[in-house]
């Protein structure tokens, strides 16, 4: 389900430029198209970002960058191929905070996800929301985790596959609470928002650009954020962490990797544009208005980001046997 300002900002970036004119670069680079790997399929958030950005990028550079779209095994079909290119600056990876992920759920993968990809940039970060649907008989997260505790393994929450984001805030959610409720898995969040208006699950932790459509019309009732602090697009619901569960924090994110041992001078040019593409004021209001933050952030940031999110998703999964299910 993508938001429309996200449709349009894409549709008129990609139709508006043809072939980039010659730019000032870095000698050497780049030499040929660039392709910008996304492991999930064509429409979601990370593709239109991708996309979006890419064409500011084309234009900086002065080569195509071109979106190459390969979903499979949640992500790591397409992680593969950026962990296992040539270092030359010219196959890049955007991917979504899955990535971080990954390896609390596979014992074995076929990458490294902090020796084989060097992170280049945030692109962007989205909260989630916690949402119940109206029939359920709580109005904030603390009369929600005393229901759950009362009931244990009743209720059940909508969730847009094993191991996605929105999965894994409701698995947080209840290591840090203490409650049991049950996964039912979509296939994406557009088909677990479905779900949640039909009745068909009671609880979902959606991006705050699917979910809040829906509570502004009251089809769902929203009872907190999951980010640390408030979101704009949502100044007035409370954060997990101020209304039940002290020290929560999930947000998404959107990023860009590079293979391992890319040159430094083509690493610190990627990231130099790609900062400047996410902060652009056009995408930057365009990505604020639907409740995403543009951020464009250090390399060293984002990798710092990356480990502590994998450290976290480990912990995770080690301590509710997640991997194991």
């Amino acid at each position: 389900m993508i938001p429309n300002h996200l449709r349009l900002v894409a549709s008129t970036l990609l139709l508006s430029v043809g072939i980039p004119a010659p730019a000032q670069n870095t000698p050497g680079w780049p030499t040929r198209p660039i392709r910008m790997i996304v492991p999930q399929p064509p429409g979601g958030s990370t593709d239109v970002i991708a996309r979006v950005v890419a064409q500011r990028m084309s234009e900086a550079l002065g080569h195509p960058m071109i979106v190459d779209n390969r979903p499979g095994a949640g992500t790591i079909v397409g992680v593969e191929i950026v962990a296992h290119a040539a270092p030359d600056g010219h196959t890049l990876l955007a991917v979504a905070s899955s990535y971080s992920i990954i390896p609390a759920l596979h014992k074995k993968l076929p990458f490294d996800p902090l020796r084989d990809l060097a992170p280049v940039t945030q692109i962007a970060t989205l909260p989630h929301v916690l949402v119940v649907h109206p029939s359920l008989r709580a109005s904030s997260a603390r009369e929600l985790i005393a229901l759950a505790k009362s009931a244990p393994g009743k209720l059940n929450y909508a969730s847009s596959g094993f191991g996605t984001s929105t999965h894994m805030a409701a698995e947080l959610f209840m290591y840090m609470s203490g409650v049991n409720m049950v996964n039912i898995t979509y296939k994406g969040g557009a088909s677990a928002m479905v779900a949640m208006l039909a009745g068909e699950c009671q609880v979902n932790f959606a991006t705050i650009s699917t979910a809040m459509t829906h509570v502004n019309s009251s089809r769902l009732r929203a009872l907190a954020i999951t980010s640390a602090k408030r979101s704009t697009a949502a100044p007035d619901l409370p954060t997990l962490t101020e209304n039940a569960i002290p020290g929560y924090d999930h947000s998404s994110w959107i990023g860009l990797f590079a293979p391992a041992k890319t040159p430094p001078f083509i690493m610190a040019k990627l990231n130099s544009e790609t900062v400047k593409a996410a902060r652009s004021p056009e995408i930057k209001t365009v990505l604020s208005s639907d409740g995403l933050e543009a951020t464009g952030t250090t390399a060293e940031a984002f990798a710092a980001l990356v480990r502590t999110e994998i450290e976290k998703w480990l912990r995770v999964a080690s301590a509710t046997k997640l991997a194991a299910r």
